[in-house]
């Protein structure tokens, strides 16, 4: 009878199933004994079956490049659809370079290929070279001018073609190259004192017979092989021509931030001959950047079948997002979508959104660059158009609950707490376009970080940063692409302090619900008993769905933030914010707030529960966002806390209880009480000292809290 199970890879499976055949057969009766013979044979066959069947599970596996693991092969199956893997990058800066001390006769001055300065940067020193030779001018011994160094060794190799050989192959011999440095020159012997430079193609597209070209390809252990042509495509090379191929070894993103150099190459007059006399200055005119390590396997995986379906020419969005890559290696995230997505739409027209491995904007000139190369492949009737990225920062309010019979220090696990949102933030799944932020893997990742974290209470919001174009009219349009939540209270919508020309003192912006999925926002200030003051109730408008915020026609005169910026905060109607289109997705754990909080019923302490104090889920706050800056204020003294929020303005002390209170009288109209701390103003309980184990929990439950104090802070 034959096995019916053939899908077991477990051992303990396959060799249930040898069994289980064999008990078909009554000669064999000693299996289930462990130490018989026949049981050791069972045992020999479950490995053997068990091995074969991972060994060819893995083998399988590696014939797919969605689930190859071994760099070689995921190379290889990306060769296959022409894929090249982006090589190590070096890092790079512009030197403006000063020499004095050159001879009168010295017209040229040239830096010959190599080595020519060397800097450090965390006391580890790094060399910088040229891959080829750049002239400049001598007057008077003096030269001046700049020149672009790479972080890296130059090296040569030399390769004689043979054509005894029929599979001969020219692999460099070193890894870490940066293959945008290679250049090579054939001569056609060795006795030949001229040669040929031949030029990096990546597709035979337009390749004559004739055409001095060469192709590189990734092979074993990170290293590169260069081919030439076959007399068809590209010209053929013959027996005894000479292959000079020289390049850079870079160490990657290792040399970023050297920000100081030292010259150690070698100049020569316009003859070629050393000039020894000389003093070298190199001052760089920024640090090294835009090194970087080799293409990962989840790159390669990404992008090969995406270049592959694009067939060299860009049509589709998809097309743009792989080709640019391969014309600008220098992107960390990309986003196309097409015109025909907008509201109104922009048929023919193809918007690009790139941000940098080195910063977070493309550079005009960086912009102009990369159309020119999308020529090449941009079909006509379609237009790119690249656009500044815009950011998307993702906010939490986190109240974290602990069992205080765990915890030695509230601080450590609060700061704890904090690393691991960092990490989360630096993570994968956000920095990018397209990334989402996952509500419920956050709360895990909290609860997960002590054992002694008995839940958390965590309340999201986003934002954008609106740059501000002061001293001029102007109507701004801030898309989140997230829907807001909508509160019919008004206040969904927060802003931070800013000045108009026409009038005094520091107003806000926020809005109010009209019907359906719109609002209207209205232009505020705080008056100095904490009342609103509306200054104007048509200051632009909200639309909840497509969470759009679009402020009219103002002159802005000034910001309370730097750098003219105005912060925008709503809540999302979902708790998984993603990022689409422009807007690049970031977890600011900067502007997040964790407050730990004793859990009674956990610890002991009050397992009635009626001390328990939970934080609600859907508190609207204060009434702004960052500091709460009265009309009459300059706002450079900090009274206190309100709501959260740091106030500035006038206040009073209550004749009963002599706490400080908003306005500069007491009335008997209900106003804000302010306190020292952004905990106490949001009634948040004082964490009480562990308890010590050698005495009882409910002896040692007592605890300080400041609970009867509300967040409103309401005083008469």
């Amino acid at each position: 009878m034959a096995l019916q199970q053939f899908t077991n890879l477990n051992f303990e499976d396959i060799k249930a199933s040898i069994k289980d055949y064999l008990r078909q057969n009554s000669n064999f009766s000693d299996m289930d004994f462990e130490g018989s013979n026949l049981s050791v044979i069972v045992n020999l066959l479950a490995y053997n079956s068990y091995t074969t069947a991972y060994n060819t599970n893995a083998i399988v596996n590696e014939t797919f490049i969605d689930s190859a693991t071994l760099r070689e092969n995921v190379v290889s199956l990306a060769r296959n659809i022409g894929y090249v893997p982006r090589s190590r990058r070096a890092a790079r800066t512009t030197v403006s370079y000063n020499i004095s001390g050159i001879s009168s006769t010295t017209t040229s001055i040239i830096f010959q290929p190599g080595l020519v300065a060397s800097g450090s940067v965390s006391n580890t020193n790094y060399l910088f070279s040229i891959p080829e030779k750049v002239t400049g001018t001598s007057l008077n011994g003096v030269a001046n001018g700049v020149i672009e160094v790479f972080q890296g060794q130059f090296l040569e190799s030399r390769f004689v073609v043979d054509d005894s050989l029929p599979n001969q192959r020219y692999v460099l011999p070193n890894n870490g190259i940066d293959t945008s440095t290679i250049r090579v020159k054939i001569k056609e012997n060795n006795a030949s004192t001229s040669s040929e430079e031949y030029k990096l193609v990546d597709n035979i597209i337009g390749i004559t017979s004739t055409s001095n070209i060469y192709l590189i390809q990734e092979t074993t252990d990170e290293k590169y092989e260069i081919l030439f042509g076959d007399g068809i495509f590209g010209k053929k090379l013959s027996s005894g021509n000479v292959i000079d191929i020289s390049y850079i070894k870079t160490e990657g993103k290792n040399g970023n931030g050297v920000n100081r150099l030292g010259f150690t190459g070698i100049i020569q007059d316009q003859d070629g001959i050393e000039e020894t006399q000389t003093e070298v200055i190199f001052r760089p005119q920024f640090a090294s950047q835009n090194g970087d390590d080799i293409e990962d396997l989840r790159s390669v995986r990404y992008y090969a079948p995406r270049l592959f379906s694009s067939q060299h020419r860009a049509v589709t969005a998809s097309d743009y997002e792989a080709i640019i890559p391969t014309v600008y290696p220098n992107i960390e995230s990309i986003s196309a979508f097409g015109g025909e997505e907008l509201t109104p739409p922009k048929y023919g027209r193809v918007f690009i959104a790139a941000k940098p491995k080195n910063g977070s904007f493309l550079s005009n000139f960086t912009k102009k660059q990369i159309l020119t190369s999308l020529k090449n492949y941009s079909v006509a009737g379609i237009v790119p158009e690249l656009i500044d990225l815009k950011f998307l920062y993702v906010e939490i309010d986190s109240y974290v609950y602990f069992n205080a019979n765990f915890v030695g220090d509230v601080n450590n696990l609060r700061s704890d707490v904090i690393s691991s949102m960092n990490l989360f933030a630096s993570g994968t799944e956000l920095n990018k376009f397209g990334g989402r932020f996952k509500y419920s893997k956050v709360l895990s990742l909290i609860d997960r970080v002590s054992d002694s974290i008995t839940s958390n209470i965590t309340t999201i919001r986003i934002r954008r940063n609106l740059i501000a174009v002061l001293n001029v009219f102007s109507q701004y349009e801030i898309c989140f692409d997230n829907t807001f939540h909508r509160n019919q209270d008004s206040y969904n919508i927060k802003s931070t302090g800013f000045t108009v020309s026409g009038v005094s003192g520091t107003v806000y912006f926020s809005d109010q619900f009209t019907s359906g999925d719109k609002g209207k926002l209205f232009l505020f200030q705080i008056d100095s008993d904490s009342s609103v003051k509306i200054l104007s109730s048509s200051f632009g408008s909200v639309d909840y769905k497509k969470g759009e915020v679009i402020i009219d026609t103002v002159n802005i005169t000034s910001t309370v933030l730097s750098d003219n910026v105005i912060e925008i905060q709503a809540i999302p109607q979902s708790n998984d914010v993603l990022a689409r289109k422009e807007l690049y997705l970031q977890f600011d754990v900067s502007n997040s707030n964790f407050t730990m909080k004793e859990d009674p019923i956990s610890s002991g302490a009050n397992t009635s529960g009626t001390r328990y104090d939970p934080q609600s889920s859907y508190s609207n706050g204060a009434k702004v966002r960052g500091a709460i800056i009265t009309s009459n204020s300059s706002g450079s003294n900090l009274v206190g806390y309100v709501n959260g929020q740091p106030y500035y303005g006038p206040f009073h002390t209550h004749p009963s209880t002599g706490v400080k209170m908003v306005g500069a009288f007491h009335t008997t109209t209900p106003h804000d009480t302010i306190y020292d701390t952004r905990e106490e103003s949001l009634g948040i309980s004082v964490s009480r000292s562990p308890i010590d184990s050698s005495s009882s929990p409910m002896s040692s439950s007592t605890s300080t809290s400041s609970s009867s104090s509300s967040s409103s802070g309401y005083g008469y």
